[in-house]
Protein backbone atom coordinates (compact mmCIF):
# COMPACT_ATOMS: atom_id res chain seq x y z
CA UNK A 1 0.00 0.00 0.00
CA UNK A 2 1.38 3.42 -0.66
CA UNK A 3 2.05 6.02 1.61
CA UNK A 4 1.92 9.80 1.50
CA UNK A 5 5.19 11.06 3.18
CA UNK A 6 4.66 14.94 4.31
CA UNK A 7 8.47 17.01 4.48
CA UNK A 8 7.07 20.10 6.91
CA UNK A 9 4.50 17.91 8.27
CA UNK A 10 3.62 20.68 11.23
CA UNK A 11 2.93 23.32 8.69
CA UNK A 12 -0.87 24.70 9.78
CA UNK A 13 -1.83 23.66 6.03
CA UNK A 14 0.43 20.62 6.11
CA UNK A 15 -1.38 19.20 9.07
CA UNK A 16 -4.49 19.39 7.70
CA UNK A 17 -3.75 17.64 4.72
CA UNK A 18 -2.30 14.71 6.01
CA UNK A 19 -5.59 14.64 8.05
CA UNK A 20 -7.59 14.25 5.58
CA UNK A 21 -6.10 11.83 4.05
CA UNK A 22 -5.52 9.70 7.13
CA UNK A 23 -9.43 10.04 7.63
CA UNK A 24 -9.60 9.20 3.82
CA UNK A 25 -8.01 5.84 4.41
CA UNK A 26 -4.63 6.53 3.08
CA UNK A 27 -1.50 5.94 4.85
CA UNK A 28 0.33 9.30 6.12
CA UNK A 29 3.91 9.86 8.16
CA UNK A 30 5.46 12.92 7.78
CA UNK A 31 9.06 14.83 9.00
CA UNK A 32 9.92 18.07 10.87
CA UNK A 33 11.99 19.38 13.32
CA UNK A 34 11.54 19.00 16.56
CA UNK A 35 10.61 22.15 18.62
CA UNK A 36 6.89 21.40 19.24
CA UNK A 37 3.96 23.10 17.41
CA UNK A 38 0.41 23.22 18.24
CA UNK A 39 -0.27 21.43 15.14
CA UNK A 40 0.82 18.15 16.61
CA UNK A 41 -1.70 17.20 18.96
CA UNK A 42 -4.33 16.30 16.04
CA UNK A 43 -1.59 14.80 14.26
CA UNK A 44 -0.49 12.47 17.51
CA UNK A 45 -4.10 11.47 18.09
CA UNK A 46 -4.44 9.98 14.89
CA UNK A 47 -1.20 7.82 15.68
CA UNK A 48 0.54 9.86 12.41
CA UNK A 49 4.00 9.01 12.50
CA UNK A 50 6.77 12.54 13.10
CA UNK A 51 9.76 11.89 12.14
CA UNK A 52 13.31 14.18 12.74
CA UNK A 53 14.30 15.19 9.36
CA UNK A 54 16.73 13.08 7.38
CA UNK A 55 17.13 11.36 3.85
CA UNK A 56 16.34 7.59 5.37
CA UNK A 57 12.32 8.92 5.69
CA UNK A 58 12.31 8.49 2.07
CA UNK A 59 11.25 5.02 0.90
CA UNK A 60 10.94 4.21 -2.75
CA UNK A 61 7.46 3.86 -2.67
CA UNK A 62 6.44 6.60 -0.81
CA UNK A 63 4.44 9.73 -2.24
CA UNK A 64 5.94 12.96 -1.24
CA UNK A 65 4.01 15.70 -0.42
CA UNK A 66 6.61 18.60 0.89
CA UNK A 67 5.68 22.12 2.27
CA UNK A 68 5.99 25.25 0.79
CA UNK A 69 8.47 26.60 3.41
CA UNK A 70 11.31 24.11 2.65
CA UNK A 71 13.44 25.16 -0.37
CA UNK A 72 14.60 22.67 -3.22
CA UNK A 73 17.78 21.77 -1.79
CA UNK A 74 16.39 20.46 1.84
CA UNK A 75 18.02 16.80 2.41
CA UNK A 76 14.40 15.23 1.90
CA UNK A 77 13.49 17.24 -1.52
CA UNK A 78 17.05 15.82 -2.73
CA UNK A 79 16.46 12.09 -1.81
CA UNK A 80 12.65 11.73 -3.10
CA UNK A 81 13.99 13.22 -6.25
CA UNK A 82 17.08 11.47 -6.59
CA UNK A 83 14.89 8.41 -5.92
CA UNK A 84 12.09 9.33 -8.42
CA UNK A 85 9.52 9.72 -5.88
CA UNK A 86 6.05 11.03 -6.95
CA UNK A 87 6.59 14.23 -5.61
CA UNK A 88 4.51 16.97 -4.92
CA UNK A 89 4.27 20.56 -3.62
CA UNK A 90 1.67 21.13 -0.93
CA UNK A 91 -0.71 23.20 -3.21
CA UNK A 92 0.52 21.24 -6.18
CA UNK A 93 -0.98 18.05 -4.56
CA UNK A 94 -3.82 20.09 -3.44
CA UNK A 95 -4.91 21.23 -6.36
CA UNK A 96 -5.71 17.36 -7.57
CA UNK A 97 -7.43 16.52 -4.81
CA UNK A 98 -10.25 18.71 -4.66
CA UNK A 99 -11.14 17.43 -7.76
CA UNK A 100 -12.62 14.32 -6.16
CA UNK A 101 -15.15 16.97 -4.51
CA UNK A 102 -17.67 19.98 -4.87
CA UNK A 103 -15.22 22.49 -3.97
CA UNK A 104 -15.26 25.68 -2.32
CA UNK A 105 -12.21 27.37 -2.04
CA UNK A 106 -11.89 30.41 0.90
CA UNK A 107 -9.76 33.17 -0.17
CA UNK A 108 -9.04 36.77 1.05
CA UNK A 109 -6.03 38.78 2.44
CA UNK A 110 -7.78 38.27 5.92
CA UNK A 111 -10.37 36.04 7.22
CA UNK A 112 -9.94 32.78 5.41
CA UNK A 113 -9.39 30.75 8.22
CA UNK A 114 -12.07 31.94 10.84
CA UNK A 115 -14.15 31.67 7.40
CA UNK A 116 -13.36 28.24 6.50
CA UNK A 117 -13.71 27.04 9.72
CA UNK A 118 -17.64 28.61 10.12
CA UNK A 119 -18.34 27.13 6.57
CA UNK A 120 -17.26 23.55 7.31
CA UNK A 121 -18.43 23.82 10.67
CA UNK A 122 -21.88 24.69 8.67
CA UNK A 123 -21.88 22.07 6.36
CA UNK A 124 -20.53 19.37 8.85
CA UNK A 125 -23.39 19.09 10.61
CA UNK A 126 -25.97 18.20 7.44
CA UNK A 127 -23.12 16.60 4.95
CA UNK A 128 -20.29 13.84 4.90
CA UNK A 129 -17.49 16.63 3.70
CA UNK A 130 -14.08 16.97 3.83
CA UNK A 131 -12.40 20.04 4.89
CA UNK A 132 -9.34 21.59 5.44
CA UNK A 133 -9.09 24.79 7.79
CA UNK A 134 -5.57 27.17 7.95
CA UNK A 135 -4.86 26.46 12.30
CA UNK A 136 -3.77 22.79 11.31
CA UNK A 137 -7.07 21.01 11.19
CA UNK A 138 -8.08 18.67 8.74
CA UNK A 139 -10.96 16.08 8.42
CA UNK A 140 -11.62 13.74 5.46
CA UNK A 141 -14.70 11.29 4.53
CA UNK A 142 -14.76 8.62 2.14
CA UNK A 143 -18.29 9.87 1.16
CA UNK A 144 -18.06 13.60 1.00
CA UNK A 145 -19.89 15.61 -0.75
CA UNK A 146 -18.48 18.95 -0.20
CA UNK A 147 -14.73 19.81 0.29
CA UNK A 148 -13.98 23.07 1.90
CA UNK A 149 -10.33 24.45 1.96
CA UNK A 150 -8.49 27.09 2.67
CA UNK A 151 -7.10 29.17 -0.82
CA UNK A 152 -3.57 30.95 0.40
CA UNK A 153 -2.75 33.92 -1.89
CA UNK A 154 1.28 34.14 -0.82
CA UNK A 155 3.32 33.15 -3.90
CA UNK A 156 -0.12 32.69 -5.83
CA UNK A 157 -0.15 29.46 -4.98
CA UNK A 158 -4.05 29.57 -4.92
CA UNK A 159 -3.44 29.54 -8.76
CA UNK A 160 -3.15 25.61 -8.75
CA UNK A 161 -6.66 25.39 -7.90
CA UNK A 162 -9.75 25.22 -9.75
CA UNK A 163 -12.35 24.88 -7.37
CA UNK A 164 -16.40 24.78 -7.99
CA UNK A 165 -16.53 28.14 -5.81
CA UNK A 166 -14.70 30.29 -4.56
CA UNK A 167 -15.23 32.82 -1.26
CA UNK A 168 -13.72 36.18 -1.27
CA UNK A 169 -13.47 38.14 2.02
CA UNK A 170 -11.07 40.64 1.02
CA UNK A 171 -8.15 41.74 -1.31
CA UNK A 172 -5.35 44.21 0.66
CA UNK A 173 -1.87 44.20 0.56
CA UNK A 174 0.44 42.20 2.32
CA UNK A 175 3.08 39.68 2.03
CA UNK A 176 5.46 42.29 1.05
CA UNK A 177 8.37 40.12 0.53
CA UNK A 178 6.72 38.81 -2.22
CA UNK A 179 4.46 41.63 -3.80
CA UNK A 180 5.10 44.89 -5.19
CA UNK A 181 1.78 46.69 -4.28
CA UNK A 182 -1.94 46.30 -3.81
CA UNK A 183 -2.57 45.96 -8.07
CA UNK A 184 0.08 43.05 -7.53
CA UNK A 185 -2.20 41.64 -5.08
CA UNK A 186 -5.62 42.27 -7.29
CA UNK A 187 -4.07 40.78 -10.29
CA UNK A 188 -3.42 37.50 -8.14
CA UNK A 189 -6.69 37.41 -6.76
CA UNK A 190 -8.35 38.37 -10.57
CA UNK A 191 -5.98 35.21 -11.74
CA UNK A 192 -7.92 33.05 -9.47
CA UNK A 193 -11.15 34.79 -10.09
CA UNK A 194 -10.62 33.38 -13.81
CA UNK A 195 -9.73 29.32 -12.43
CA UNK A 196 -13.35 29.22 -10.54
CA UNK A 197 -16.22 27.21 -12.36
CA UNK A 198 -19.10 27.97 -11.06
CA UNK A 199 -19.89 31.01 -9.02
CA UNK A 200 -17.97 33.28 -6.59
CA UNK A 201 -19.44 34.36 -3.25
CA UNK A 202 -17.68 37.96 -2.56
CA UNK A 203 -17.85 40.65 0.16
CA UNK A 204 -19.64 43.87 -1.92
CA UNK A 205 -18.07 46.02 0.70
CA UNK A 206 -14.62 45.29 -0.66
CA UNK A 207 -13.35 48.47 -2.75
CA UNK A 208 -11.08 46.03 -4.61
CA UNK A 209 -13.49 42.66 -4.85
CA UNK A 210 -15.71 45.37 -6.55
CA UNK A 211 -13.50 45.25 -9.57
CA UNK A 212 -13.21 41.81 -10.04
CA UNK A 213 -14.59 40.20 -13.16
CA UNK A 214 -15.38 36.82 -13.47
CA UNK A 215 -16.73 34.45 -16.34
CA UNK A 216 -18.97 32.90 -13.48
CA UNK A 217 -21.58 34.73 -11.50
CA UNK A 218 -20.46 36.46 -8.73
CA UNK A 219 -22.90 36.92 -5.45
CA UNK A 220 -22.10 39.79 -3.32
CA UNK A 221 -22.76 40.19 0.35
CA UNK A 222 -22.03 42.81 3.13
CA UNK A 223 -23.59 45.90 5.10
CA UNK A 224 -24.01 47.97 2.44
CA UNK A 225 -27.52 48.11 0.58
CA UNK A 226 -26.28 47.35 -2.67
CA UNK A 227 -25.06 43.85 -1.86
CA UNK A 228 -27.18 40.83 -3.03
CA UNK A 229 -27.10 39.91 0.97
CA UNK A 230 -26.98 42.70 3.39
CA UNK A 231 -26.94 42.64 7.65
CA UNK A 232 -29.48 45.09 8.94
CA UNK A 233 -30.64 45.54 12.25
CA UNK A 234 -27.60 44.61 14.22
CA UNK A 235 -27.66 44.41 17.92
CA UNK A 236 -25.08 42.83 20.19
CA UNK A 237 -25.51 41.62 23.90
CA UNK A 238 -23.47 39.79 25.98
CA UNK A 239 -23.67 36.49 24.16
CA UNK A 240 -22.97 37.80 21.12
CA UNK A 241 -24.30 39.17 17.69
CA UNK A 242 -27.91 38.91 15.80
CA UNK A 243 -28.85 40.64 12.63
CA UNK A 244 -30.84 40.08 10.19
CA UNK A 245 -30.02 39.06 6.36
CA UNK A 246 -31.99 40.67 3.59
CA UNK A 247 -31.38 38.56 -0.14
CA UNK A 248 -31.64 41.33 -2.93
CA UNK A 249 -33.88 43.87 -0.51
CA UNK A 250 -35.97 41.24 0.88
CA UNK A 251 -36.00 39.78 4.50
CA UNK A 252 -34.51 36.40 4.28
CA UNK A 253 -34.05 35.17 8.22
CA UNK A 254 -32.67 36.06 11.17
CA UNK A 255 -29.18 34.62 12.46
CA UNK A 256 -27.05 34.77 16.07
CA UNK A 257 -23.60 34.66 16.05
CA UNK A 258 -21.51 34.43 19.35
CA UNK A 259 -18.80 36.62 18.48
CA UNK A 260 -18.48 40.09 18.38
CA UNK A 261 -17.48 42.74 15.53
CA UNK A 262 -18.19 43.38 11.77
CA UNK A 263 -15.81 41.01 10.34
CA UNK A 264 -17.65 37.98 12.07
CA UNK A 265 -21.19 39.50 10.81
CA UNK A 266 -19.29 39.13 7.14
CA UNK A 267 -17.99 35.77 7.53
CA UNK A 268 -21.68 34.54 8.64
CA UNK A 269 -22.93 36.64 5.41
CA UNK A 270 -20.39 34.79 3.76
CA UNK A 271 -21.25 31.38 4.42
CA UNK A 272 -25.12 32.07 4.08
CA UNK A 273 -24.74 33.02 0.90
CA UNK A 274 -22.98 30.17 0.33
CA UNK A 275 -25.02 27.99 1.28
CA UNK A 276 -28.07 29.84 -0.30
CA UNK A 277 -26.80 29.38 -3.37
CA UNK A 278 -26.59 25.60 -3.30
CA UNK A 279 -30.07 25.49 -2.05
CA UNK A 280 -29.00 24.35 1.56
CA UNK A 281 -31.85 25.10 4.03
CA UNK A 282 -31.99 28.07 6.55
CA UNK A 283 -32.00 25.62 9.51
CA UNK A 284 -28.52 24.51 8.83
CA UNK A 285 -27.05 27.87 8.41
CA UNK A 286 -28.20 28.75 11.63
CA UNK A 287 -25.59 26.89 12.70
CA UNK A 288 -23.71 29.79 12.76
CA UNK A 289 -24.81 29.93 16.27
CA UNK A 290 -23.14 27.16 17.58
CA UNK A 291 -19.80 28.29 16.30
CA UNK A 292 -17.03 27.76 18.49
CA UNK A 293 -14.04 28.95 16.57
CA UNK A 294 -10.76 27.70 15.33
CA UNK A 295 -6.98 27.82 16.53
CA UNK A 296 -5.34 30.87 17.76
CA UNK A 297 -8.49 33.33 16.64
CA UNK A 298 -9.50 35.06 19.73
CA UNK A 299 -9.00 31.81 21.05
CA UNK A 300 -9.81 32.54 25.30
CA UNK A 301 -8.81 31.63 28.40
CA UNK A 302 -9.56 33.11 31.66
CA UNK A 303 -6.95 32.86 34.48
CA UNK A 304 -8.28 34.27 37.83
CA UNK A 305 -9.62 38.08 36.84
CA UNK A 306 -7.86 38.30 33.50
CA UNK A 307 -8.89 37.40 30.33
CA UNK A 308 -5.99 35.63 28.20
CA UNK A 309 -6.43 35.87 24.57
CA UNK A 310 -4.50 34.13 21.65
CA UNK A 311 -5.01 35.30 18.41
CA UNK A 312 -3.07 35.39 14.71
CA UNK A 313 -3.25 38.52 14.18
CA UNK A 314 -0.07 39.75 11.91
CA UNK A 315 -1.02 42.79 9.67
CA UNK A 316 -2.61 46.06 10.93
CA UNK A 317 -6.27 45.56 10.07
CA UNK A 318 -6.43 42.59 12.02
CA UNK A 319 -4.79 43.70 15.00
CA UNK A 320 -7.33 46.29 14.70
CA UNK A 321 -10.13 43.78 14.58
CA UNK A 322 -9.16 41.88 17.23
CA UNK A 323 -8.96 45.06 20.04
CA UNK A 324 -12.36 46.07 18.58
CA UNK A 325 -13.51 42.67 19.41
CA UNK A 326 -12.50 42.80 23.17
CA UNK A 327 -13.60 46.01 23.45
CA UNK A 328 -16.91 44.79 22.66
CA UNK A 329 -17.28 41.54 24.63
CA UNK A 330 -15.61 43.41 27.46
CA UNK A 331 -16.36 46.38 27.48
CA UNK A 332 -15.42 47.73 30.98
CA UNK A 333 -11.92 45.95 31.04
CA UNK A 334 -8.67 47.34 30.22
CA UNK A 335 -7.22 45.94 26.93
CA UNK A 336 -3.12 44.94 27.00
CA UNK A 337 -1.67 44.07 23.28
CA UNK A 338 1.27 42.29 23.90
CA UNK A 339 2.51 41.83 20.09
CA UNK A 340 5.38 39.32 18.46
CA UNK A 341 5.88 41.18 14.24
CA UNK A 342 5.93 38.14 11.73
CA UNK A 343 8.73 38.89 9.44
CA UNK A 344 10.83 42.06 9.11
CA UNK A 345 9.67 43.09 5.42
CA UNK A 346 6.44 42.89 6.72
CA UNK A 347 7.11 44.49 9.85
CA UNK A 348 8.98 47.38 7.94
CA UNK A 349 6.39 47.99 5.32
CA UNK A 350 3.42 48.75 7.85
CA UNK A 351 5.39 49.87 10.61
CA UNK A 352 3.39 52.91 10.75
CA UNK A 353 0.00 51.32 10.32
CA UNK A 354 0.98 48.64 13.40
CA UNK A 355 1.90 51.71 15.66
CA UNK A 356 -1.81 52.99 14.57
CA UNK A 357 -3.42 50.00 15.19
CA UNK A 358 -1.42 48.97 18.59
CA UNK A 359 -2.26 52.43 19.95
CA UNK A 360 -6.13 51.08 20.04
CA UNK A 361 -5.15 49.37 22.79
CA UNK A 362 -4.76 50.76 26.74
CA UNK A 363 -1.13 49.35 27.02
CA UNK A 364 0.75 47.58 24.46
CA UNK A 365 3.85 45.25 25.31
CA UNK A 366 6.63 44.54 22.30
CA UNK A 367 7.91 41.22 21.29
CA UNK A 368 10.89 40.64 18.74
CA UNK A 369 10.84 40.41 15.63
CA UNK A 370 10.01 36.93 14.24
CA UNK A 371 11.55 35.61 11.31
CA UNK A 372 10.32 32.65 9.26
CA UNK A 373 11.64 29.84 7.13
CA UNK A 374 11.83 32.06 3.93
CA UNK A 375 13.06 35.07 5.73
CA UNK A 376 14.73 34.54 9.09
CA UNK A 377 17.08 37.89 9.38
CA UNK A 378 16.31 41.29 8.25
CA UNK A 379 18.00 45.42 8.98
CA UNK A 380 14.56 45.91 11.12
CA UNK A 381 14.29 45.86 14.80
CA UNK A 382 11.55 45.88 17.46
CA UNK A 383 12.85 49.07 19.00
CA UNK A 384 11.95 50.90 15.62
CA UNK A 385 8.37 50.33 16.80
CA UNK A 386 8.58 50.45 20.01
CA UNK A 387 10.14 54.34 19.21
CA UNK A 388 6.34 54.77 17.33
CA UNK A 389 4.10 53.14 20.10
CA UNK A 390 3.65 55.42 22.64
CA UNK A 391 4.03 54.05 26.26
CA UNK A 392 5.31 50.56 24.93
CA UNK A 393 7.45 48.72 26.62
CA UNK A 394 9.59 45.64 24.86
CA UNK A 395 8.80 42.51 26.75
CA UNK A 396 11.65 39.29 27.44
CA UNK A 397 10.07 36.45 27.43
CA UNK A 398 11.64 36.29 31.54
CA UNK A 399 9.82 39.35 32.27
CA UNK A 400 6.06 38.20 31.11
CA UNK A 401 5.64 38.36 35.13
CA UNK A 402 4.92 41.93 34.78
CA UNK A 403 1.84 41.59 33.34
CA UNK A 404 0.52 40.73 36.63
CA UNK A 405 -0.23 43.86 37.39
CA UNK A 406 -3.25 44.26 34.86
CA UNK A 407 -5.96 42.67 37.13
CA UNK A 408 -9.55 42.54 35.45
CA UNK A 409 -7.80 42.94 32.70
CA UNK A 410 -8.07 41.15 28.52
CA UNK A 411 -4.78 40.55 27.92
CA UNK A 412 -4.31 39.53 24.05
CA UNK A 413 -1.34 37.72 22.59
CA UNK A 414 -1.14 38.32 18.96
CA UNK A 415 1.26 37.22 15.92
CA UNK A 416 1.89 34.66 13.87
CA UNK A 417 4.83 33.45 14.85
CA UNK A 418 5.16 31.94 18.24
CA UNK A 419 3.67 34.36 20.43
CA UNK A 420 1.98 31.24 22.26
CA UNK A 421 5.53 31.19 24.33
CA UNK A 422 5.07 34.15 26.12
CA UNK A 423 1.43 33.32 27.37
CA UNK A 424 2.93 30.22 28.73
CA UNK A 425 5.18 31.45 30.13
CA UNK A 426 2.97 34.19 31.63
CA UNK A 427 1.17 31.00 32.59
CA UNK A 428 3.41 29.57 34.69
CA UNK A 429 4.55 32.45 36.44
CA UNK A 430 0.74 32.96 37.85
CA UNK A 431 1.25 29.36 39.28
CA UNK A 432 3.86 29.70 40.79
CA UNK A 433 2.70 32.85 42.56
CA UNK A 434 -0.54 30.79 43.61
Amino acid sequence: MKTYHFIGIKGTGMSALAQILHDSGEMVQGSDVEKTFFTEEALRKKKIPIYPFSETNIKDDHIVIAGNAFPDDHIEIQEAKRRGNVYYRYHEFLGEWLNNYTSIAVTGSHGKTSTTGLLSHVLNQAYPISYLIGDGTGKGHKDSEYFVFEACEYRRHFLSYEPDYAIMTNIDFDHPDYFSSINDVFDAFQEMADNVKKGIIACGDDEQLQKIQAKVPVVYYGLSASNDFQAQNIIEDEKGTTFDVFVRNTYYDTFSIPMFGKHHILNALAVIAMCHYEGIPADVMKEVATFKGVKRRFTEKRIGDQILIDDYAHHPKEITATIDSARRKYPDKEIVAIFQPHTFTRTKTFLTEFADSLSLADHVYLCDIFGSARENSGQMTIDQLVDLVEGSTLLDISETAVLKQYRDSVLIFMGAGDIQKFQQAYEKTIVKCN
